[in-house]
C-alpha cells in the first residue's frame, strides 16, 4: 500500500497522546493528576451558552457563509479595534474552526513547496508540523543564551530568499513568557521591510499577570491592514475557556482573507452557526469572565512557582502569561530515570500517575511543561509527586489515592 510520506511521517500529537493514555488510567481507577492539557477548568461564559442555545432553539442550523457569519465578524472587528486599536473591515476576518484550523489557513495560502517558515523556540508542538504539512520547511532560531527569547540577531541570521513568514506566538506556549516591546517591534520592522508575513499567535493576549501587557504587533507598524504583513490569529477557546467550541479567526489582507475563504471551502465548509453564536455571545458579554480567569489563573502560577521552589535541581522561569511553564529538569535526566524528557514523562506517569508533557516536543530538551490550569490542589499534590518520584530529598514514602507506596529507585 502507497501512502503519503507527508502524511505517515507526521507524529501523534503528544498533548493529545497523553491525554489518551490519562483518560485509559482513569477508566481502570487510577487517581491520575494531569499537569498537561491547556484546558482551563472555568464554566462557559453564560452569554456564549445563551446565545447558542438560542440558535440551536430556533431549529435554524444551515449553512452559513465559509468566512463567517455576519454578526460575528462584526463582533470581531469590534474587538480588534477595542484591543488592538486597529480599524478593519469584515472583509478582513475570515472564522475558523479554531485557531489551529487559522494557522494552517494561513500557511497553506501563504507558502510554496520549499518556502522557509521561521518558528522560535520553544514553541508550540503543531507549528513544525504544519508548516511540513505544506510542504514548507520550518527553520526553528533556538535561543543560544539558554532562555526562552531569541535576540534579534538570531533570527535576522535565518532570513533568506526563501523566507515566507515568522511566526510569533507571544504570550508563548509552552514557556509563559512575553516577548519584550523591542523585540516585536524589531521583527515588524524586519517584516515590512523583507516583505515578509509576521503571523501572530495572539490566543492568549489577554491572559498575562503582574500589570504586564503583551504588545501588539500593530502597535509598531503604521500601514493600514491592507498593506501590513502583520497577520493576527485568535479565538475563544483559552481566553474564555471555551476550548471545545472551537471558533478561531484570522485578520489579514483581503486577499488572503479571499484565498483563505476560498481554501476552507474546499475542506470544512464552514464553522458551525450554533459555535459561532457562542464565540459571538463571549465577544459581546460581559468580560469579567477574562479577568476572572487571568485571576485564577495568575494564583495558580504562584502556587506553582512556590511548589517548584522546593524541588531540589529544578529551575523555572517565571511565567509571565498563559497557563504553562516550562521547569528545567536536566538534573534528572541520567540513566536510573530517564536519559530524555519523553522518558522522564513517561516515568512520572508510571511512578507517580502525573501527565506532563515532554520539552523535546517544544524545542526544548531536558524540560517539561506543566499546565496550571486545573484546581490549586492537583497543582500542589501533582508536584509533591513529582518530587516524591525524583527528589532525593522528598520523604521516600507518599500516599497515592488509597494506597502507600515506598520509592526504592534512587
Amino acid at each position: 500500500m502507497s501512502l503519503s510520506q507527508i502524511a505517515t511521517s507526521l507524529p501523534v500529537s503528544p498533548t493529545i497522546a497523553l491525554n489518551e493514555e490519562a483518560r485509559l488510567l482513569r477508566e481502570k481507577g487510577e487517581p491520575v493528576i494531569h499537569l498537561g492539557i491547556g484546558e482551563p477548568k472555568n464554566k462557559t461564559p453564560i452569554t456564549a451558552i445563551l446565545t447558542s442555545a438560542a440558535k440551536l432553539s430556533s431549529g435554524d442550523v444551515k449553512y452559513v457563509p465559509t468566512d463567517g457569519t455576519p454578526s460575528l465578524k462584526k463582533a470581531i472587528v469590534r474587538y480588534t479595534e477595542e484591543h488592538y486599536n486597529r480599524v478593519v473591515s469584515p472583509y478582513n476576518v475570515i472564522v475558523s474552526d479554531g485557531a489551529k484550523q487559522s494557522l494552517w489557513n494561513i500557511l497553506f495560502t501563504l507558502c510554496n513547496p520549499q518556502d522557509e517558515v521561521i518558528v522560535l523556540a520553544p514553541y508550540w508542538v503543531s507549528y513544525p508540523e504544519m508548516i511540513r504539512m505544506v510542504g514548507a520547511v520550518p527553520v526553528i532560531v533556538t535561543p543560544e543564551d539558554g532562555s526562552f527569547i531569541p535576540r534579534f540577531d538570531e533570527i535576522e541570521r535565518v532570513v533568506g530568499s526563501y523566507t515566507k513568514a515568522i511566526i510569533v506566538n507571544s504570550p508563548n506556549n509552552p514557556s509563559g513568557v512575553v516577548y519584550p516591546p523591542e523585540l516585536i517591534a524589531q521583527i515588524v520592522e524586519l517584516c515590512e521591510s523583507k516583505g515578509i508575513y509576521m503571523i501572530c499567535d495572539d490566543i492568549y493576549h489577554k491572559l498575562v499577570f503582574d500589570g504586564i501587557t503583551a504588545p501588539p504587533a500593530y502597535a509598531y507598524t503604521s500601514k493600514d491592514v491592507e498593506n501590513s504583513k502583520v497577520i493576527v490569529v485568535n479565538g475563544v477557546a483559552k481566553l474564555y475557556g471555551m476550548t471545545g467550541f472551537r471558533v478561531g479567526w484570522v485578520v489579514a489582507p483581503r486577499r488572503l482573507v479571499e484565498i483563505m475563504t476560498n481554501v476552507q471551502s474546499q475542506t470544512t465548509t464552514c464553522v458551525s452557526p450554533v459555535m459561532q453564536a457562542a464565540a459571538e455571545g463571549a465577544l459581546l458579554g460581559m468580560q469579567s469572565v477574562v479577568e476572572s480567569l487571568r485571576l485564577t489563573m495568575q494564583n495558580n502560577r504562584d502556587v506553582l512557582m512556590q511548589e517548584l521552589r522546593t524541588f531540589t535541581g529544578v529551575y523555572c522561569t517565571k511565567p509571565q502569561g498563559t497557563f504553562y511553564a516550562l521547569p528545567d529538569f536536566r538534573a534528572y535526566m541520567r540513566k536510573s530515570i530517564a536519559s530524555t524528557s519523553a522518558e522522564l514523562s513517561q516515568f512520572l506517569l508510571k511512578k507517580a500517575l502525573v501527565v506532563t508533557v515532554p520539552g523535546k516536543e517544544f524545542g526544548m530538551e531536558g524540560h517539561l511543561r506543566l499546565s496550571y490550569a486545573g484546581s490549586v490542589k492537583d497543582l500542589t499534590e501533582g508536584i509533591e509527586r513529582m518530587k516524591w518520584a525524583l527528589d532525593p530529598n522528598a520523604p521516600s514514602e507518599i500516599y497515592i489515592g488509597d494506597r502507600k507506596l515506598l520509592r526504592d529507585w534512587i
